[in-house]
């Protein structure tokens, strides 16, 4: 299988929109986005399955030699909810003191990130619905494992994984922790997700914030009721 498998990640999003269409998941469904490469997902996941869009804000802690691989992360909450991939940040060299560095830096992206993207949004409710988190992949799936973790109070009947491509290890590794996993390729071998993707750019603020505004117009237009629309 070639390692390039889509153009970007609106490409991506629209045909696992598809895989998760036909999977007929009971509704009401939510989006729940991991920020930010997961909000292109989600956004277009979003509008065609008629489902209300929010963010669950997630900070990965990178290995000390290679920041793009997740040896714990960070999840926002009242009880803010660190995991750490024991194993790997022992081999990783990723030490106590290390780790509560990275805990700090990325509790303070979170507080920034809550105040730029959702102060004074009204966010949907989870309780009993399906609540389908995304990325735009997973390579050793512990950013997905500590957001899944966090949900397990969040009143929601069921939590589902969607992603367009991932690691056969970190589809694995969620276990018990996702009811469902809808994934669309597992390359084998696996290195990082960018290389999946022929424009893998870096998403800022603004594209996130134009995501959120543009699935909260259209719930207002009443086009996003996920009651509604699996009638």
């Amino acid at each position: 299988m070639p390692r390039t498998l889509f153009h970007d990640r609106r490409h991506a999003a629209e045909v696992l929109a598809q895989r998760v269409a036909e999977a007929q998941l009971p509704p009401p469904l939510v989006v729940l986005a991991l920020p930010r490469g997961g909000v292109p997902i989600g956004a277009v996941l979003a509008q065609r399955l008629a489902a209300p869009l929010d963010l669950l804000l997630v900070r990965k802690i990178g290995a000390p030699w290679q920041p793009e691989l997740a040896v714990g992360a960070l999840v926002d909450g009242v009880e803010p909810l660190l995991v750490i991939d024991d194993d790997l940040a022992r081999r990783a060299g990723a030490d106590a003191a290390y780790l509560g560095q990275c805990r700090s830096e990325a509790w303070l992206e979170i507080q920034r990130r809550r105040a730029a993207w959702l102060r004074g949004r009204r966010r949907p409710s989870l309780q009993g619905a399906t609540v389908l988190v995304c990325d735009d992949g997973m390579a050793t799936g512990l950013t997905m494992r500590a957001a899944l973790q966090a949900l397990r109070t969040s009143g929601a009947a069921r939590r589902v994984v969607a992603v367009p491509v991932a690691s056969q290890e970190a589809i694995a590794a969620l276990g018990p922790t996702a009811d469902r996993v809808i994934c669309l390729a597992e390359p084998c071998p696996f290195h990082a997700v960018g290389e999946h993707y022929a424009d893998f750019h870096q998403v800022g603020d603004a594209e996130v914030l134009e995501a959120l505004q543009a699935a909260d117009a259209a719930a207002a237009c009443g086009t996003q009721d996920p009651r509604r629309a699996h009638e």
